[in-house]
């Protein structure tokens, strides 16, 4: 198998996640891009009428527009350098792509009053 340049368009083409697709994410990502992919795997890339959120181990974060309200998105990540992102806003990328999203006719700021 070829290796893959650009992740996201490989997935569009395939239409799923292939090996060498998920290999790609994780080169270019690291162990960001390998907890996106089991995050979408395991369904916890959740859509409502507001917000996007992808359910972590402690909290859920919201993604919008690229943007997330994790500490990783807010300390860690190189603002100059726009392929540098959190593994939530990597999730929804490859979520988007695969049409693997959960969605939910409902509103998140609503849902997260009981969570």
């Amino acid at each position: 198998m070829e290796p893959v340049d650009d992740w996201r368009s490989a997935i569009e083409e395939a239409g799923e996640l292939t090996g060498p697709i998920a290999a790609a994410i994780v080169e270019a990502h690291g162990d960001r891009g390998q907890r996106a992919i089991e995050a979408v795997g395991e369904g916890r890339v959740k859509r409502y009428r507001d917000f996007t959120v992808v359910v972590g181990h402690e909290d859920e974060y919201v993604v919008e527009e690229g943007e997330c309200t994790c500490a990783d998105a807010t300390y860690n990540l190189d603002a100059d350098d726009p392929d540098d992102r959190c593994w939530h806003a990597i999730a929804v990328d490859v979520a988007d792509a695969l049409d693997a999203v959960d969605h939910h006719d409902m509103w998140y700021s609503e849902v997260r009053e009981f969570l």
